[in-house]
């Protein structure tokens, strides 16, 4: 007895780790990883008809690698880039082609985002493997058009070498869509981007994370036309076989698109960097972040945005982010898109490090 007394009273003596983070560590985090320096562009079509967005990166010995996708008009491709410094980069090639089959479920969507990378802030930022393969995880589609038809979520992965220019391995079904028999109601429309972390500690039950949005019916018991975007999880073993996570969003907002995660873990927090878009109270696109200590419960910010449109290059939308830190500089990539719908990768820094030279093709007459 006396012993499970004092079990009892060392319990209750531990910190009780609280599922909201407080107001002082969300503004410890806003001035962490604030970039109000815009750098410009670097990375922009090779021709108008193009856009580039989505960068996704990690860093190999002394090399950076970015992925990224083209649209060509018809589908989304996924492509390679390089750089020996964040700011100047070198288009490799590409990582995801379309398929010959264009009967295929993916025949004319392969969006692709690296998986398992290094999550930790300032940290080596190198690619995790999986069974020796290194893995991405796309938005995938067989309808022509810009986010046309329906789209899932497939799988993607390689034993060669990731950082440099070849073809993934894709696979013959996607792994998560709007048709699953256990499809929750604000993704039953279509899937989009997602980001696959490690969790070596099994917090949830399995050893990798999926966060990702979609979007589906307005509200459960409302079922307008307007559909919105939110954040949801699921969970996997293998990779290859994904558990929803809940019936809830984690991170959604009462109007327009919450989407595109990207996670870092900063000192006890995880955070997650997002864009939001057509909020009752802001029009445009901009990136904000929330915060969690389970990777579950996420505290959003409030204060101002990370990045928002302010510049001729970025006047329409700022947002997507992928964020991170080397030799005590926050580097933070968006797709920057100007009022005539031009889309490239654009990033801004925690430190003024000058400006990109590099602008958006000149539009023909």
């Amino acid at each position: 007895m006396r012993n499970c007394l004092s079990l009892l009273f060392l319990l209750a003596s531990l910190p009780v780790l609280s599922q909201t983070v407080s107001p002082e560590k969300m503004k410890g985090i806003y001035e962490e990883v604030k970039t109000p320096y815009k750098y410009g562009m670097v990375l922009t079509p090779r021709n108008d008809s193009f856009k580039v967005d989505c960068p996704t990166i990690f860093k190999k010995k002394s090399t950076w690698y970015m992925s990224y996708i083209v649209f060509d008009g018809k589908g989304y491709e996924t492509w390679l880039a390089k750089s020996n410094n964040l700011l100047e980069w070198e288009t490799m090639g590409r990582l995801l082609s379309f398929p010959k089959d264009s009967a295929a479920w993916n025949a004319s969507q392969l969006a692709g985002y690296f998986s398992l990378y290094d999550t930790e802030w300032g940290g080596a930022y190198r690619l995790g493997k999986h069974k020796g393969r290194s893995w991405m995880s796309y938005i995938g589609g067989k309808s022509s058009g810009y986010e046309a038809g329906e789209l899932s979520i497939g799988m993607a992965s390689t034993k060669k070498d990731p950082s440099k220019a070849h073809e993934w391995v894709t696979y013959a079904a996607p792994v998560l869509t709007s048709k699953d028999a256990d499809v929750r109601w604000w993704e039953n429309r279509k899937e989009f981007k997602s980001t696959v972390i490690v969790d070596k500690q099994k917090s949830l039950g399995a050893k990798y994370i999926m966060y990702y949005n979609a979007n589906g019916d307005t509200a459960k018991d409302n079922k307008k036309t307007r559909w919105y975007e939110r954040i949801g999880m699921a969970i996997s073993d293998d990779m290859l076989h994904w558990r929803r996570f809940n019936t809830e969003p984690v991170v959604h907002h009462e109007a327009g698109i919450t989407g595109d995660p990207y996670l870092q873990k900063i000192g006890d927090l995880w955070v997650m960097f997002y864009f939001g878009a057509f909020w009752k109270d802001r029009p445009k696109a901009f990136d904000r972040f929330a915060c969690s200590y389970d990777l579950v419960n996420w505290t959003d910010w409030e204060g101002e945005s990370l990045i928002e449109p302010s510049e001729d290059f970025d006047a329409r939308y700022a947002h997507k982010p992928c964020v991170i830190k080397y030799k005590g500089v926050v580097y933070h990539f968006y797709n920057a898109v100007n009022e005539k719908d031009q889309r490239g990768i654009a990033v801004a820094t925690s430190m003024d490090l000058g400006k990109s030279s590099l602008n958006f093709v000149v539009r023909k007459k």
